[in-house]
């Protein structure tokens, strides 16, 4: 037995060594050092922002409350900083959609293609019987808004609508429809205006201010069902008599009138600005 121990081997035993430098690789001090980074861009932002004026706040917190929102309607202008953070150097006028240079350019689009529907208007019109009557009571110009149409009454006779009514008479209602078919046509949106004179007295319960908004609406009805496409009425003004076209006799009857007021679409985007204003009821403690 003895000889036999002397032949045996010994135990082999195994030592596995451990890197001495793989702690120094480890991945958890790189998340640490972004956390510490994040927390410290996070941390200058707020201090950057804190210094800044109310108009890059309120567009900061714009983007916050809805960033998808900003992101799609920001060129629109439709929210508050919109544009730029950066406030501009010119007096506080609004946001516009488009720079102005390139506004000026589509407005001059816009009123080469608003003339030639004018023309096609005014030549639809005389295919009909009642434009000889009417011709006189009829207006259509450019203006710094764009094409404006104007339906006027008379002193002698009512042309459009029944006197101290927004009830339309039967051919005034074939002008419109003939106007509204053309407009139909083009993608600029309009304002219907109603005026009166200021010789309608009316009473308490129905003043100018009621007739012309009921004329306004009256007429949108109208067209709306006779060729302008959903939505094309953007506004229904009233404007009772403080805006009288004959300045020096505001008794006139041709005061009497309402206006459909193609708008330039560089024109439209200006009206469709919404501006975002300082809250007071909070501020004066009716919050």
């Amino acid at each position: 037995m003895a000889a036999d121990d002397q032949h045996e081997h010994p135990p082999i035993i195994v030592i596995k060594k451990k890197g001495g430098h793989g702690g120094h690789h480890s991945g958890a001090w790189k998340v640490a050092f972004a956390d510490f980074m994040t927390a410290m861009m996070a941390f200058f932002l707020v201090m950057w922002l804190v210094g800044q004026k109310d108009e890059v706040k309120e567009a900061v917190a714009g983007y916050f409350r809805d960033p998808g929102k900003f992101e799609t309607k920001a060129q629109e202008g439709v929210l508050q900083g919109g544009g730029s953070v950066i406030p501009s150097q010119g007096p506080p006028v609004g946001i516009t959609k488009k720079p102005e240079e390139t506004a000026g350019a589509s407005t001059a689009t816009d009123k080469i293609r608003l003339k030639k529907a004018a023309e096609k208007i005014i030549e639809e019109l005389q295919k009909q019987a009642a434009f000889s009557q009417l011709k006189k009571n009829i207006r259509i110009e450019l203006t710094s808004e764009g094409l404006r149409i104007i339906l006027n009454e008379s002193d002698d006779s009512p042309a459009f609508f029944e006197p101290g009514s927004a009830r339309l008479l039967q051919q005034s209602a074939v002008i419109l429809m003939i106007i509204a078919k053309e407009l139909g046509n083009l993608e600029n949106r309009l304002v219907i205006e109603g005026h009166t004179d200021a010789g309608y007295a009316g009473n308490k319960d129905y003043t100018n201010w009621e007739l012309s908004a009921d004329r306004a609406n009256t007429a949108r009805q109208l067209m709306d069902a006779s060729g302008l496409w959903k939505g094309q009425v953007r506004e229904v003004r009233g404007f009772a008599d403080q805006f009288p076209m004959i300045i020096d006799n505001p008794n006139d009857g041709r005061n009497r009138r309402v206006s459909l007021v193609v708008l330039y679409q560089s024109r439209e985007r200006m009206y469709d600005q919404v501006e975002v204003g300082e809250e007071l009821m909070t501020e004066i403690g009716a919050g």
